[in-house]
C-alpha cells in the first residue's frame, strides 16, 4: 500500500541501493518531488547519475541492480513495464527519427484518435517550443537548440506524468542551453508534472533546495 507521502507527491524515489556489478554506486536516496518541481542530480563521471534515471524509467541493463521503490502520483511504477509508467526520458542527443518530418516526429508519440484532434496537439506542441513555422522541415536542417526543443515537445506529446533529463542542454552553446532551459522548466511547471535533471553544469539547477550531489564509487 503506498504511503501518504506517496499519494501526495508528484514523483517519491526511494534508493536502498543502486548496484553495478562492482561497485554500490547509490544508497539511501529520498527524493519526494510536488507537481511542478525538478531536482537536480550532480556528480563526476561513473557515479550513477544516468542509472538512477534508467532505474525510474525501467530501462536499466540487467547487470545494474536496483533495489528500491517509484511512485508517481501515488502508483507505484517501478513494478511496472517500461511503457507503461508514463515517464519520459531525455537525453543530450535529441534522437529524432531522420526519416522522419518534424510533424511526423512528433505524430509518433500522439495517442492513436482522430486525425484532425492528433494533428492540432502537435500543431499546439511545436507552438509551444516555438516551432511552429518547422512541422515539415527535415530534422537534419534544424539547429540544436531546434533539435532540444523537438525533442521535448515530442516526449511532452505523451502525456508523461514525470519528465527524466539526462544531461538534456550539454551540447547547446551558453545563449541556446539558457533558453532551452528555461522552455523545459516552464513546460514542467506549466503541465505539474516532476521532474529530475541529470547535469554537470551548476547553471542548470532550477531549485537550489533541490539538488543531490552523488558521490564516486
Amino acid at each position: 500500500m503506498p504511503s501518504s507521502l506517496d499519494s501526495l507527491a508528484a514523483l517519491h524515489l526511494q534508493v536502498h541501493s543502486l548496484r553495478s556489478p562492482s561497485a554500490t554506486l547509490v544508497e539511501g536516496l529520498d527524493i519526494v518531488l510536488p507537481a511542478g518541481a525538478v531536482h537536480t542530480i550532480m556528480g563526476p563521471s561513473g557515479s550513477g547519475k544516468s542509472s538512477l534515471l534508467a532505474a525510474v524509467c525501467g530501462t536499466l541493463p540487467p547487470a545494474i541492480q536496483f533495489q528500491g521503490t517509484v511512485h508517481v502520483l501515488g502508483r507505484r511504477v517501478d513494478v511496472l513495464p517500461t511503457r507503461a509508467r508514463r515517464i519520459a526520458l531525455l537525453y543530450q542527443d535529441d534522437l529524432l527519427f531522420a526519416h522522419m518530418t518534424v510533424r511526423e516526429n512528433l505524430l509518433f508519440a500522439v495517442a492513436p484518435g482522430p486525425r484532425a484532434a492528433r494533428e492540432a496537439q502537435v500543431a499546439q506542441a511545436l507552438d509551444e517550443v516555438e516551432l511552429a513555422g518547422f512541422a515539415h522541415a527535415d530534422p537534419a536542417t534544424l539547429s540544436g537548440g531546434q533539435r532540444a526543443r523537438a525533442a521535448l515537445a515530442r516526449a511532452l506529446l505523451a502525456q508523461p506524468q514525470a519528465l527524466m533529463l539526462d544531461e538534456p542542454f550539454a551540447k547547446l552553446d551558453v545563449a541556446l542551453r539558457q533558453r532551452t532551459r528555461a522552455l523545459v522548466f516552464d513546460a514542467v511547471a506549466r503541465r505539474g508534472i516532476a521532474a529530475i535533471v541529470v547535469t554537470h553544469d551548476p547553471a542548470d539547477i532550477a531549485d537550489i533546495e533541490r539538488v543531490t550531489h552523488l558521490r564516486a564509487p
